[in-house]
């Protein structure tokens, strides 16, 4: 589990990968998907991705850049592994939601005034 984390840790490498999936993707695709990342931290996370071996850069070399991501096996082998944890969540979902309410809360308790 330690290796696995050293490769995907972090708060956007699986869900990157989570949507790279089903299909390629554009970069400015994976931005509006994965939601509030900033472009600087995609941009890494995709290039560590890819120099790991999970995802694979397709570079058009045309004017304006087209450039589209896809795991490699590798990944996609990862993708599967990650469909029972996605499962679990679907069925969890309400106390996923109930907990993360509690953090809010609590994190929101702590703040200072």
């Amino acid at each position: 589990m330690e290796a696995v984390l050293d490769l995907v840790g972090g708060k956007w490498k699986l869900l990157i990968l989570y949507h790279l999936c089903g299909e390629r993707r554009r970069f400015s695709e994976l931005r509006r998907l994965v939601g509030s990342v900033s472009e600087k931290m995609l941009s890494q996370q995709l290039k560590e991705l890819t120099a790991d071996g999970l995802v694979r850069r397709i570079d058009f070399k045309t004017v304006p850049p087209h450039v589209e991501y896809e795991p490699t096996a590798f990944g996609r082998d990862l993708c599967d592994s990650m469909q029972p944890v996605c499962e679990w969540g679907a069925r969890n979902i309400g106390e996923i939601a109930r907990i993360a309410e509690a953090r809010a809360i609590h994190r929101q308790a702590d703040a200072p005034q």
